[in-house]
């Protein structure tokens, strides 16, 4: 997939091009099991803005960048390069090794990498919203909550958001 980024006056920022596989070729069953995307739900991201906002915390956006990239696949998965990737004329599978967007899959494996992460880190996922995670020491606490690629954070100091 290519295309032209522009900055807000209108002029050329760059050429972004992405590999993206053709998900809609998947079979269920077969390349792909489950399709999950982390989804918060608006009652928790109303009471986190609330409680942050009431107790003067800081709080922060983070977009993940080429997130879909990080998953690692479960299923074999095989895809037919874009023309002009390889220069042999000869007809060339790729398997991939990792995720790539397209895949129906691909929110998924990013979500669980990034959830086995943090719970390494010691965060505590939430029972009743799966996409909020809280890290508790005695000086205070993280939480992060996930929306796709997006995430929230907020605690009660910025020196435990920033050491995370």
């Amino acid at each position: 997939m290519y295309s032209i980024k522009l900055r807000s006056e209108g002029t050329l920022d760059r050429y972004k091009a992405r590999l993206v596989a053709l998900g809609n070729r998947q079979a269920y069953g077969v390349d792909y099991e489950e399709t999950f995307a982390p989804i918060a739900k608006m009652t928790t991201v109303h009471t986190i803005i609330a409680i942050t906002a009431s107790q003067g915390w800081p709080l922060h956006q983070i977009d993940v960048k080429n997130a879909f990239l990080h998953g690692d696949l479960k299923e074999d998965i095989y895809m037919t390069p874009p023309p002009g990737l390889f220069s042999s004329s000869t007809s060339v599978m790729c398997k991939l090794k990792r995720s790539l967007y397209g895949l129906k899959q691909a929110p998924r494996v990013w979500f669980d990498k990034f959830r086995s992460t943090l719970l390494r880190f010691l965060f505590v996922q939430s029972k009743y919203d799966s996409s909020l995670f809280l890290y508790k020491i005695s000086i205070g606490f993280v939480l992060l909550l996930v929306y796709v690629d997006d995430i929230i954070i907020a605690g009660t100091d910025s020196l435990l958001i920033s050491n995370f």
